[in-house]
């Protein structure tokens, strides 16, 4: 089993959140986490292109997580979920990040910096990076329906 990484990307809009979450996590979660983009605050980009790169990433290793951040996730979600072995949702609560891990053993926790603060969002990264999948019978049954329909009717990335 590999060492798990924590993939990072945000646009313009999430790029000051996504500084202090990277800091966060490799200080205090004490994680590996790397950055696929932006490096620098420019206005316009677009968040689809930095969401590609981070669910491509996650998708790899079982271990990997990864964090979206735009102006309301919802960009970057319905992007991440676009990459066959995705499974992103909007992290809205600490709760919500939970049942992202536990229910639906979610990859890719995307993020509204439009609506959190930066204490917020670091307390739903930690639930997110901290809880794992429990594996019970019918939630193992609803992702091989999710790989089932990925295999007949999403392309591969």
């Amino acid at each position: 089993m590999s060492k798990p990484t924590i993939y990072i990307g945000s646009d313009y809009m999430g790029f000051e959140l996504k500084k202090k979450l990277k800091i966060y996590i490799k200080n205090k979660l004490k994680k590996k986490v790397e950055n696929l983009g932006p490096t620098k605050r420019v206005k316009g980009d677009d968040a689809i292109d930095y969401s590609i790169k981070v669910s491509r990433a996650v998708v790899k290793d079982d271990n990997h997580r990864g964090i979206l951040i735009c102006h309301s996730g919802h960009g970057m979600c319905i992007t991440a979920n676009k990459i066959k072995g995705a499974r992103a949702s909007i992290g809205y609560s600490v709760s919500g990040a939970e049942m992202l891990r536990l229910h639906d053993n979610g990859n890719i926790l995307c993020l509204a910096a439009s609506a959190l603060n930066p204490v917020e969002a670091e307390a739903i990264v930690k639930k997110f990076l901290e809880t794992d999948f429990k594996p019970i019978t019918r939630r193992l049954r609803r992702l091989q329906k999710l790989k089932k329909l990925e295999l007949s009717n999403v392309r591969s990335s």
